[in-house]
């Protein structure tokens, strides 16, 4: 009989292989507290996306620098159109500040609360009483004694 010493016990010799996994496409940046981040696409198939890049600079991004995020250093481009910034595949990294983010997304769920009930409004005006367009289903329990 083969006994296994004390130290080929260990945890570190029972654990399981990592698994291989293919790498992000797009790596996360470092977060700064109060900031939101997001990937900003400035071209399509190396054809400049002006219109993109600048409609997001209006609404509050702001390219961040290779001296905010100093892992990026060795994926910058020192030859590209954001010589500072850092670039990957067309997509330029940005940041806004938190709130901002938050303004937008609750603009965009109002318009979309406005929108539906628009449309559930003029649906409802074409409703007739003899054939409903929505039919509430009501179904009830009863208990009764049993034979």
């Amino acid at each position: 009989m083969t006994k296994v010493t004390r130290e080929l016990e260990s945890r570190e010799f029972t654990e399981r292989p990592k698994q291989w996994m293919p790498p992000e496409l797009l790596p996360e940046p470092d977060k700064e507290a109060g900031f939101s981040y997001r990937w900003i696409r400035v071209s399509t198939l190396n054809s400049a996306d002006p219109r993109n890049i600048s409609s997001k600079l209006r609404e509050g991004w702001e390219p961040v620098t290779i001296e905010e995020q100093p892992k990026f250093k060795l994926l910058a481009n020192p030859e590209g159109r954001y010589k500072d910034n850092i670039e990957i595949g067309g997509l330029l990294l940005c940041k806004t500040p938190t709130e901002l983010v938050q303004q937008r997304a609750e603009y965009y769920a109002n318009q979309t609360k406005q929108q539906t009930e628009a449309v559930d409004n003029n649906l409802m005006r074409q409703s007739d009483a003899r054939m409903p367009i929505f039919k509430e289903n009501r179904s009830s329990t009863t208990f009764g004694k049993g034979k």
